[in-house]
């Protein structure tokens, strides 16, 4: 059996570095075919190439530090995001149709995480175990930052620009974030799939498939990036669908599906808490370190500070993607996601992508923002909930000789 897993595993890793290849020998070759066909293409080869990162990220955590674990995990996880929105982020610097789809791909990477990926494992873990899914205490830090950029987050549609000034709180509070996490306690890390066979191969051998597939999979997204930004909004164009659609939904679900892929292998190995830590962390990440790139690639492009202005559409996405992220933080306030949280997020974001119309997306988030007011406020153990976890992140900043573990057990 032992031997059957590992060659399954294997295998696995094998099809993640094949779908890459086609991508690659036509960006090698300059080759250039239906904008359709590119973009399924070089999509196959960013999913393969952000599974490969998933998996080298696990076994990385075996031969270094915690603390720059944590740094590299955070900074890769949202590689394959990044890259993406980095491009049109710095194409929008000499060409301002682009902006909107900067928004577009940030928004539907973080709304995605939340209504398919949390919901995802927090169903299946209530089918597998008919109990609700819980984090452990030591998740709190993600979401205090979580909490402190969502509520950031509403200021940007109210001034209706993204500018330099947000990257520097944003990344201040990612900063922060990183600091305070990497003096968690260091446990040893769960490795899944073909993370288990590559962590079971000799220390040099391991080292060297890991840092392996970290290049490999960086030179894949990158080469990547470019050709399925553009083939998506050709493809927009060819099949008369508007490309802010595409770029929002398309993209992100090559980008996030490893990460759901291996919360949901958590969930099955019965470890729903790493399923829903993974993905709380991730979505931390994508809050804050994304969204704080995005200015200064803009303004890198420019050659000069500039600022992101956004139109109603984009005042619309991210005032709603503030709003979802809001509602489930209340729901997770207590360190628990139930199955009617799990169903009603997933129903939320399912019904929107239904309704094009501008103010059913002002609808939507003010139910979110009422949905939330009412699981605060219903429960004030809620509120006290959020507080403290407020309350233990800022003596956590202020006390660097302290552990996370040391403050949870006061």
């Amino acid at each position: 059996m032992k031997t059957n897993y590992g060659i399954k595993n294997w295998l696995f890793l094998a099809i993640a570095v094949l779908i890459t290849i086609p991508g690659l020998w036509l960006r090698l070759y300059g080759i250039h075919i239906s904008p359709q066909f590119e973009a399924m293409i070089f999509g196959l080869a960013i999913l393969g190439a952000a599974f490969l990162l998933c998996w080298a990220c696990e076994v990385a955590q075996m031969d270094i530090s915690q603390a720059l674990a944590l740094a590299l995990i955070a900074l890769i996880a949202v590689l394959p995001e990044y890259v993406v929105d980095a491009y049109f982020a710095w194409t929008a610097g000499n060409n301002a149709q682009y902006i909107p789809y900067v928004t577009a791909n940030m928004t539907g990477a973080n709304r995605l995480l939340i209504g398919i990926g949390w919901s995802l494992v927090a169903f299946l873990f209530w089918l597998k175990k008919r109990r609700t899914i819980e984090v452990g205490k030591e998740q709190t830090t993600e979401l205090s930052f979580l909490l402190l950029a969502t509520l950031y987050s509403f200021i940007i549609p109210i001034k209706g620009t993204l500018s330099l000034i947000d990257s520097i709180f944003l990344l201040t509070l990612f900063i922060l974030y990183m600091r305070t996490s990497s003096r968690g306690e260091v446990e040893p890390p769960e490795l899944t799939g073909p993370a288990v066979s590559i962590g079971c191969l000799s220390k040099g051998i391991r080292r060297t498939v890991t840092i392996g597939l970290f290049i490999f999979a960086a030179v894949a997204i990158l080469a990547s990036a470019e050709p399925f930004a553009e083939g998506l909004l050709g493809m927009g164009k060819a099949w008369g669908i508007e490309e802010f659609i595409l770029v929002q939904w398309l993209a992100p679900l090559a980008s996030e599906a490893p990460e759901i892929a291996i919360a949901v292998i958590f969930v099955l190995g019965n470890n729903g808490g790493a399923a829903l830590g993974t993905l709380v962390s991730s979505k931390v990440n994508q809050w804050t370190l994304l969204v704080a790139t995005m200015p200064i690639v803009y303004s890198i492009s420019r050659g000069a500070p500039g600022v992101l202005l956004l139109d109603g559409r984009q005042v619309e996405e991210i005032l709603l993607t503030s709003a979802q992220s809001l509602f489930a933080l209340s729901i997770l306030a207590r360190l628990r996601l139930p199955a009617w949280g799990a169903l009603t997020l997933f129903f939320l974001f399912i019904t929107q992508l239904a309704f094009p119309n501008p103010w059913v997306r002002y609808g939507y988030s003010a139910v979110y923002i009422v949905l939330a007011l009412v699981a605060l406020f219903k429960d004030k153990q809620t509120i006290k909930s959020l507080y403290s976890m407020l309350q233990q992140t800022f003596s956590l900043i202020k006390s660097p000789g302290k552990g996370v573990s040391n403050h949870l057990s006061r």
